[in-house]
C-alpha cells in the first residue's frame, strides 16, 4: 500500500527573483556638488572659448573673466514601503523580513538609475538613426565627442545586452590581435568592461531594450550630475501592534541632471536581431 499524507518541507532560504538590484550608472556620473536645501548646485567652469592676446597699445595685457555656470539639480523625495501581516511573516517560506529589506533597497537603486537615464535622454546629439552597432558607428560616437572637445577624461557608455552581443562579433573587440583581455571568458557575468578607451556598462533597462530602436549612450562623466542627500538612504523597519503587520520603508532625496549637452551622444541601436 502506498504511503500518503506526506508533510511538506520548505527551505528557509529564498531564491531572488529576476530584477535589477544595484545602481550601475551612478559610478559614471559627477557627484561633486553643493547642497542648499533640496537643490544640488554643480559648477561648470571654462574660459568661454577665449583666445590668447598680445599686449595692448597702452602697454597693458587685456584681462578677461572666466565663464562660470551653475546648474541646479532639484532633489526629490523618493520612497518604497512594503508591508506584510504576521500571518505572511510567520507562515511564508524564507526570511520575509530580510526579503522586505532587500527589495526596498533594490527599488531605490533602480529609481536612481532611472533618474540618470532621464538626464541622459535630455541630450540632443545622436549618431543617426537606429542601426546595428558596428566599429564604424562606435568610432563615430567617439569622434563626435572629440569634435565637441568632450573626448578627454573618463568616457562611459550605457548599452543594452544586444549591443554587447553585437560587439562580441567584432574582431577588434575579441581578437588577441587587438586586445589583451579575453572577452569570451566570464562573458555571462560581465556587467562592466573597458574597450576602445571607453568604460562600458550593460544596462538592461535602457529605453527600447530588445526592440528595433533602443537608446544607448556614450558620454563624458562630467556631462551628467547625480546627487543624493548627505544622509543617504534612510531605512526603517518596524511592527504595528494594533493591526499586527510588519513594515519596511526606504526613503532618499536624490536627483540627476544633464550638465553639458555636448558630452552626451545617443546611440540608437537595433536590438531586434538578437532579441527575437
Amino acid at each position: 500500500m502506498a504511503d500518503t499524507a506526506f508533510q511538506k518541507q520548505f527551505r528557509q532560504e529564498f531564491i531572488a527573483g529576476y530584477e535589477k538590484a544595484d545602481s550601475c550608472l551612478t559610478m559614471s556620473t559627477t557627484t561633486e556638488h553643493t547642497v542648499r536645501g533640496n537643490e544640488a548646485e554643480f559648477l561648470i567652469a571654462d574660459s568661454g572659448g577665449a583666445s590668447a592676446t598680445t599686449r595692448g597699445n597702452n602697454g597693458r595685457i587685456p584681462a578677461r573673466h572666466d565663464n562660470n555656470t551653475q546648474v541646479t539639480c532639484v532633489l526629490e523625495e523618493w520612497h518604497d514601503k512594503v508591508e506584510k501581516t504576521n500571518f505572511n511573516i510567520e507562515s511564508s517560506q524564507g526570511d520575509q523580513r530580510r526579503i522586505m529589506q532587500n527589495t526596498t533597497r533594490m527599488v531605490i537603486n533602480r529609481k536612481r538609475d532611472e533618474l540618470i537615464r532621464t538626464a541622459l535622454s535630455a541630450a540632443t546629439t545622436t549618431w543617426g538613426g537606429a542601426a546595428v552597432p558596428t566599429l564604424t558607428l562606435v568610432t563615430k560616437a567617439r569622434t563626435i565627442l572629440r569634435n565637441n572637445s568632450a573626448g578627454d577624461g573618463e568616457i562611459f557608455a550605457a548599452i543594452t545586452p544586444a549591443y554587447h552581443g553585437y560587439l562580441m562579433g567584432l574582431n577588434q573587440f575579441t581578437s588577441a590581435d587587438f586586445i589583451q583581455d579575453k572577452k569570451f571568458e566570464g562573458v555571462s557575468k560581465d556587467k562592466a568592461f573597458s574597450w576602445y578607451g571607453v568604460n562600458w556598462i550593460i544596462d538592461e533597462e535602457l529605453t527600447g531594450v530588445g526592440t528595433a530602436d533602443a537608446t544607448c549612450f556614450m558620454y563624458n562623466r562630467t556631462s551628467i550630475g547625480s546627487a543624493m542627500h548627505k544622509e543617504g538612504i534612510d531605512t526603517e523597519v518596524g511592527y504595528n501592534g494594533e493591526d499586527a503587520y510588519s513594515w519596511c520603508r526606504a526613503t532618499v532625496h536624490m536627483g540627476a541632471k544633464l550638465l553639458q549637452n555636448a558630452g552626451v551622444i545617443k546611440m540608437r541601436a537595433d536590438d531586434s536581431a538578437l532579441s527575437a
